[in-house]
């Protein structure tokens, strides 16, 4: 959402023909209505600019605009239908004007109401608990088991935010990229929507690392020719021999997104010029259902024909379909320029289900004839928000689990398949199956070697779950599963149990006030509480029931009318909650305040940031942290997409004082090849040529490369590019890049 009321001079006249233009476009892009359903997206489309008459965007534009253009991305790259549409055209009605939903349901009926509800955000009054981006993004969840539309139309508005997201303040570009890349990308990815989930990486790319894009973008443009005669000669032989082979079929090449490209380049640890899979060839067949699978190996053996193929490449995703449900046989073979080719081989259902995402899926659904494993993730998700005791931020973690891992393929004794992420445990498979074979699992047999509960299953295990009666969950349990239903059933149990046990220590505890003659109070317990240092009455009844805590001291604590008294050792201080914290920050306004880096900020400390050491010239925002005061990162710091995305209230601006110079780290990263004399280069450059303070320098080698890291004490990025140039002078050095220290303890827990 981009909007504000204005009073500019406009041509009312133009504005409407070409508001009314936009409409008929969406009209155009939504096929398959009938008279009843075009004249209830005229009454959307008439209540929602009559509602919105007065708004325009940050652009200028009128904000109008904006829902036509998530109705048409439902429309025309979602193929959804005319009630998704009408919720498309009213999304922002119930929030930004004076309409309600009672009006909606009055109006559209109870189905739009309950899709609305589910777009509607939820007022910015922070509670005091968790941030109101994970709150709104829980809200938004809850909706899926009951209508998966809200989530798709929720994606199309983001996408068209992000469209137009130039028009916005640079704070607040990165505060919404950096949420995008966090959580609705991968939700997209989820969701089967490629197209979209690649646009909203790219997008959040451009403002998040604006350099990188632009980079990789242009060297994208610059090989675009030589790509596309490449792919000419390479696809030519295979469309002659399919053709005579009477195949109807499309042949396309898709170029890899910027996002992906720089993934794989930071994977790698390799530059642009060495990521050979930039495209894929993709052979779309028009075919029958009942032969997809057959006319897809044979096309497989018609490329193969012609080019090696990659036996450690091949990927069926035919035989067994991906949790989102896509479908596709992928293999990478060696042309004749020495290069290694990605090719995509599926039917025209398995595209479109690729290309549009759950709405295709649910299209083909009824004919496909086979379980659906989405339902089975919604499913998951359910039993996930069935967890009440889960806080906004720790659901939107758990939920992050389920929505961006690969996928590896396990069977059950009897040969069923089931699919879990990367890095599932016997343990996850367990909970998998079944919440008591997880709460009472023991081991499992592992392709018939005994195996205990951490172990990490891999691609292709068959399992045969062990159980006994005697077990049950425990806390380190927590540190080897992934899976959110694995984690949320141990949750769950260990609470049950806790509080089972607590319940006995209540009645040890009473018993030993009646022994002492002590008045089982609020004023009491509250008493022990806080001398034994403990944050709530059921974690004190838990230890007494453990036997953590001595009850016969109560012996040397005086009595006074029931109330007891600390001689000898006052309660230790108890640690300050967030809210406490934020509360004497209250005087701070993260839209309006900047902290100016120099100079004292209204007396509150600040400090920089160890993970990524910030130093003058960086662009910078302050972070309000639990203990620490305010501390500064970089933008671009590892950190920043974490704490954006969750917790964009505790971020204020900030910049620096140009006319204070002071020394800071950096940290730098030499990659090359090992030469003698290398490390008393570099040395002798810090030393001498720039003089530069070094504060540490490690070198590792492997194999003849050699990686190293150094902090330097410098004034600002032009003294440290200053540097880096040297570096990249020295005969051996490829690469120089700033690294971000993942060892340190603010890396590990940016939300202190």
């Amino acid at each position: 959402m981009q909007q504000k009321k204005t009073s500019v001079i406009v041509n009312v006249e133009q504005e409407r023909k070409e508001i009314l233009n936009a409409y008929r476009g969406l009209m155009r892009a939504l096929k398959n209505r009938n008279k009843r359903e075009t004249k209830l997206i005229r009454k959307a489309f008439d209540v929602a600019l009559d509602a919105h008459k007065e708004m325009r965007r940050k652009s200028g534009e009128p904000y109008i605009y904006h829902p036509i253009a998530v109705a048409r991305i439902c429309a025309d790259e979602m193929t959804l239908g005319p009630t998704s549409v009408i919720c498309a055209l009213l999304h922002d009605t119930v929030e930004d004007t004076h309409i309600t939903l009672s009006d909606i349901e009055d109006l559209f009926g109870k189905e739009v109401r309950l899709i609305i509800d589910g777009l509607t955000k939820i007022p910015e009054v922070f509670d005091d608990k968790a941030s109101i981006q994970a709150e709104n993004f829980r809200k938004m969840i809850l909706t899926i088991s009951n209508d998966f539309r809200v989530v798709l139309i929720k994606l199309a508005d983001r996408l068209h935010n992000m469209r137009t997201l130039d028009s916005m303040r640079s704070d607040k570009q990165l505060k919404i990229a950096s949420e995008t890349k966090f959580l609705y990308a991968p939700l997209a990815h989820r969701f089967g929507l490629y197209s979209v989930k690649s646009e909203l990486e790219d997008l959040s790319m451009k403002y998040c690392e604006s350099e990188v894009y632009e980079e990789i973008r242009s060297k994208l443009k610059e090989t675009q020719e030589a790509r596309a005669r490449f792919i000419r000669k390479f696809v030519a032989p295979i469309k002659e021999h399919l053709a005579h082979e009477g195949y109807v079929f499309d042949v396309k090449a898709r170029t890899k997104s910027i996002s992906s490209i720089w993934k794989k380049m930071n994977s790698k640890d390799i530059p642009f010029e060495e990521v050979f899979d930039l495209f894929a060839i993709r052979i779309i067949l028009d075919t029958p259902v009942e032969l997809e699978k057959p006319d897809c190996w044979r096309v497989y053996s018609i490329v193969t024909d012609y080019y090696q193929p990659s036996p450690e490449r091949l990927r069926d995703w035919i035989s067994t379909p991906r949790a989102n449900g896509y479908e596709s046989l992928h293999t990478t073979v060696m042309s004749p320029q020495g290069k290694w080719v990605e090719v995509q081989i599926r039917s025209r259902r398995m595209n479109e289900i690729a290309e549009k995402g759950l709405a295709a899926h649910y299209k083909y659904k009824e004919s496909k004839g086979d379980d659906n494993k989405f339902d089975r993730w919604i499913t998951e998700i359910r039993e996930l928000l069935e967890s009440s005791e889960t806080d906004a931020l720790d659901f939107v973690n758990d939920f992050k689990l389920n929505l961006f891992n690969d996928e590896i393929y396990i069977f059950t004794p009897k040969g069923e398949l089931r699919v879990l992420p990367t890095g599932s445990t016997i343990l996850d498979f367990a909970y998998d199956i079944h919440t008591d074979i997880g709460d009472t699992c023991i081991g499992a047999k592992v392709n018939n070697r005994l195996m205990p509960l951490s172990y990490e299953l891999r691609n292709g295990d068959q399992l045969d779950i062990i159980t006994s009666s005697k077990q049950h969950p425990k806390d380190e349990w927590l540190r080897f599963v992934v899976t959110a239903r694995a984690k949320t059933k141990i949750k769950s149990s260990l609470n049950e149990e806790r509080n089972r046990i607590a319940a006995d220590g209540k009645e040890i505890l009473e018993r030993k006030f009646k022994q002492f003659n002590l008045i089982m109070c609020s004023e009491n317990i509250m008493f022990l509480e806080k001398h034994f240092n403990l944050p709530n009455i059921t974690e004190l009844y838990f230890r007494i029931a453990k036997g953590k805590i001595d009850l016969s001291k109560i012996r040397e604590m005086d009595q006074s009318n029931g109330m007891f008294v600390l001689e000898k050792k006052p309660p230790r201080k108890k640690k300050k909650t967030i809210q406490e914290y934020e509360s004497e920050f209250v005087s701070l306004d993260s839209k309006k305040d900047t902290l100016l880096i120099g100079d004292d900020f209204k007396g509150f400390d600040y400090q920089m940031a160890k993970c990524c050491n910030p130093i003058p010239g960086d662009r910078v925002y302050g972070f309000i942290t639990v203990s620490s005061g305010i501390k500064v990162h970089r933008f671009n710091c590892p950190n920043s997409v974490n704490m954006m995305s969750k917790m964009a209230y505790r971020c204020i601006k900030a910049r620096w004082k140009s006319d204070k110079l002071v020394e800071r780290i950096a940290a730098i990263k030499i990659i090359g090849i090992d030469q003698f004399g290398l490390v008393n280069k570099i040395t002798e450059i810090i030393s001498n040529q720039i003089n530069v303070n070094m504060k540490s320098i490690s070198f590792d080698t492997d194999d003849g490369i050699f990686e190293g890291k150094i902090k330097v004490m410098v004034l600002d990025t032009e003294h440290l590019e200053q540097l880096t140039r040297k570096f990249e002078e020295v005969e051996g050095v490829k690469r120089v890049l700033r690294w971000d220290d993942e060892d340190s303890e603010e890396f590990n827990h940016p939300e202190d």
